[in-house]
């Protein structure tokens, strides 16, 4: 690994005489890969252990743990059934530092691929309102599919720019987590081409775009609301720097993380500023197993705007919904409840909670199906968010079933069943199909099957 001269310098004034132990574990330390243990399903640590041994634990993450990527594949029916997810280490400890209560309304305000929004998600009970956003199409599509392998309910995917949410939703987030674009310096050596990217020059741009998200970020945040603020770099124009910003502009105090103590703390010399950088963190590579990180936490202190701005979403009528029910009332044993909203052909069960009129969409809440010619089609989202005593027709299959590599590999299977089926792998829901005649016709996803 070839780095940039100027970043070398800047890391030796920064480290000191830590600088040489810095450099060899950037350069000579193996590249941690881990996994989360998706907390919305129950008795997974179990499962895992007996597939892949006993892992080691994230120090910074209860349910993550390392995991060599090269032996569990995104392939694998626990991850293709919402089970865990792939996500580095040090990325981990960003929702670790955020409070979560299971009734919050909560914003990831940068959330592809997924990681943060997913284990914050996780930690929502039924009340709770996840918006996950994510301004490239094409990243907030593989953030919808993420969110629909994890079998979240109550959660929304936009397609926004920071400025039109924040015209939307004035006051309306209890937290908020800003995993900011960034140089992205301590992601070196899983990423190279940021080393071709990097320069002095880019890691102030990337500094100036981030004020200006968190300019955004607090119209949303109500009063006594938590921001949690990361980067995956090492620079301080991107990190002390500014958190020093948000301290002199707006009513805001810095929070300590309770479950970071293991991490190293930032510094406010590196801010530029006379605020105390104590209660910041930092991954360094050469004493944590992970890739750089920055984490703040903060508390929004304006009290003028305390109370929610959640004007009351009135629930229009929806022709998908009867479609809908009836599908319910034959294959289910729970009933759902929201707003159904059809657009095109796709139903989704929208949160109550939000009006989403006149903002870019791409997952109106839980995909519940497709309503095509009078018919009704179930998601593979929704079968993920379900449990298996919620479905009355499962056809189960042990991890290591020759008949479920046929299921996944799209083939139809035998099931004295009739009628739609969810087919489970150790009792968590994969995916539908439909029972006729002793044979399960395959409604596994085709983008999702296994390869001959």
């Amino acid at each position: 690994m070839i780095l940039p001269q100027d970043f070398e310098l800047r890391m030796k004034n920064m480290l000191n005489n830590e600088y040489s132990d810095f450099l060899r574990a950037l350069t000579e330390n193996p590249v941690y890969n881990g996994i989360r243990i998706n907390t919305k399903k129950n008795g997974i640590d179990e499962l895992i252990k007996n597939e892949f041994g006993t892992l080691e634990n994230i120090p910074w993450c209860e349910n993550g743990f390392y995991a060599d990527k090269s032996k569990i594949s995104g392939n694998h029916p626990y991850h293709t059934a919402g089970l865990f997810y792939f996500q580095e280490p040090s990325a981990m400890s960003t929702v670790s530092a955020l409070p979560v209560n299971e009734d919050d309304y909560i914003l990831d305000l940068c959330a592809a691929p997924g990681g943060k929004a997913t284990q914050a998600g996780a930690l929502l009970g039924e009340k709770g309102l996840l918006v996950a956003n994510e301004i490239v199409k094409s990243r907030a599509n593989i953030l919808a599919d993420n969110i629909d392998r994890f079998g979240l309910k109550n959660c929304v995917v936009t397609n926004e720019t920071p400025q039109r949410l924040a015209e939307k939703y004035p006051n309306f987030f209890d937290k908020i987590i800003v995993d900011a674009p960034c140089s992205g310096e301590g992601m070196f050596r899983k990423e190279p081409q940021a080393i071709d990217e990097w320069s002095i020059q880019h890691t102030i741009s990337c500094g100036e775009r981030q004020k200006h998200i968190l300019d955004c970020t607090f119209k949303m945040l109500r009063g006594g609301g938590y921001l949690v603020y990361s980067t995956c770099t090492f620079a301080p124009e991107e990190n002390e720097k500014i958190c020093a910003y948000i301290l002199n502009n707006y009513n805001a105090e810095l929070i300590k993380p309770n479950n970071l103590n293991m991490l190293s703390q930032g510094k406010t010399e590196w801010s530029d500023s006379n605020y105390n950088m104590e209660d910041t963190r930092r991954i360094f590579p050469h004493k944590n197993k992970g890739e750089g990180h920055f984490i703040a936490l903060f508390r929004n202190l304006d009290r003028e705007n305390g109370e929610h701005q959640r004007a009351a979403v009135k629930s229009k009528k929806c022709d998908g919904e009867k479609l809908y029910r009836e599908f319910e009332n034959e294959f289910l044993n729970i009933k759902l409840d929201g707003e159904f909203c059809l657009f095109g052909e796709n139903l989704y069960l929208k949160p109550k909670e939000i009006d989403i009129d006149k903002i870019k969409t791409i997952r109106a809440g839980l995909p519940l199906g497709i309503c095509r010619k009078g018919r009704f089609e179930p998601s593979w989202a929704l079968c993920t968010s379900l449990k298996k005593d919620d479905i009355k027709n499962t056809l189960d299959f042990n991890v290591n079933s020759e008949k479920l590599k046929l299921y996944m590999l799209g083939q139809t299977i035998e099931c004295d069943k009739k009628g739609w089926c969810a087919v489970t792998v150790d009792g968590f829901p994969l995916s539908w199909g439909k029972a006729s005649n002793g044979i399960l016709k395959n409604h596994f996803p085709k983008y999702l099957r296994l390869k001959k």
